[in-house]
């Protein structure tokens, strides 16, 4: 079957073509014109991610399912204000661009997925997640509302509808975790502010499969947590990462310095998190490879990080 992935150049959406093009599906990379960037069994079409509709939208006729991780990088760069609608525009109006692209097709879609994030809850204490927990209110959580409602706009026309809130991704060559790893190196890693904010997290093997199992799952629709089932505060994070890199985890760094150096974006990224669980993904038969962290990080650093 065709599976069309928008944003399917990056560190999701690139593994996810080539596994999808290993289950023998027909897979089309929508991309603003780095075709070099596709995933190997992929085609690549060009688009435009404004919320128009382009010749483009052909590969939507037709498709079986359409992904969509279109979207400005939550971190490329500090929160300024037109940074903060960059991040914004390039979730809607990719994702309307899609729904309408959507509508107009003769043969609609089986199945949307589309991507958001646990940023949805907003910052949280140690109260539990699931997917019907209600939203916070600060950027992330509205970014991740207007995304998700964009996405829903598409119910009258596609069969299923799937939102996948994203937790921390693991994977030793790209996202979030090669960027923690040079304290460590120097023998300076440790817990972020006061270490007891949920960081929830998945392997990005983990990931994949829990999007193919969406596609291919019926019963899966709404929202879904994409975290594994034992989220971890920050201290016990930094605690196992030093573990699996044989390095000391005992420097904090303090809140205040985060605060000078990213602004806002710390308090949303790093100083704050969510202990969210993948309720619905368990309670429907999906089974992760990766239950702890501990697994993950041993399978990402097999002889220590050398």
């Amino acid at each position: 079957m065709r599976v069309v992935i928008a944003g399917g150049t990056g560190f999701l959406g690139y593994p996810l073509g080539e596994a999808l093009a290993r289950d023998g599906h027909d897979v089309v990379t929508l991309s603003r014109g780095n075709a070099s960037a596709a995933a190997r069994g992929a085609r690549t079409v060009s688009w435009a991610p404004d919320g128009s509709v382009g010749p483009w939208a052909a590969e939507i006729d037709g498709a079986a399912a359409i992904v969509n991780l279109a979207g400005e990088s939550i971190a490329a760069r500090r929160w300024s204000a037109a940074q903060k609608r960059r991040i914004l525009e390039s979730r809607v109006l990719a994702t309307r661009g899609l729904v309408n692209a959507i509508r107009q097709a003769r043969l609609a879609p089986q199945v949307f997925v589309s991507g958001s994030a646990v940023g949805y809850y907003g910052p949280l204490g140690d109260e539990l997640a699931a997917e019907d927990h209600p939203p916070g209110s600060d950027f992330l959580a509205h970014v991740c509302r207007a995304w998700e409602a964009e996405a829903m706009a598409a119910d009258a026309a596609t069969r299923r509808i799937v939102v996948v809130r994203t937790g921390l991704v693991l994977a030793r060559d790209g996202g979030a975790l090669p960027k923690m790893l040079l304290p460590f190196w120097f023998g300076a890693g440790g817990p972020v502010g006061s270490g007891r904010q949920y960081w929830p997290w998945i392997a990005r093997r983990d990931w994949i499969d829990l999007v193919r199992w969406a596609i291919a799952t019926p019963a899966a629709a709404g929202p879904l947590n994409a975290v594994a089932p034992e989220p971890v505060t920050n201290r016990e994070f930094a605690q196992a990462l030093g573990r699996a890199l044989h390095r000391p985890a005992l420097l904090p760094t303090p809140a205040f310095a985060l605060k000078l150096a990213l602004g806002e974006m710390a308090d949303a990224l790093l100083l704050s998190g969510q202990r969210a669980i993948p309720q619905k993904a368990v309670s429907l038969g999906f089974t992760f490879r990766q239950t702890t962290l501990q697994e993950a990080l041993r399978e990402i650093f097999p002889t220590g990080g050398q």
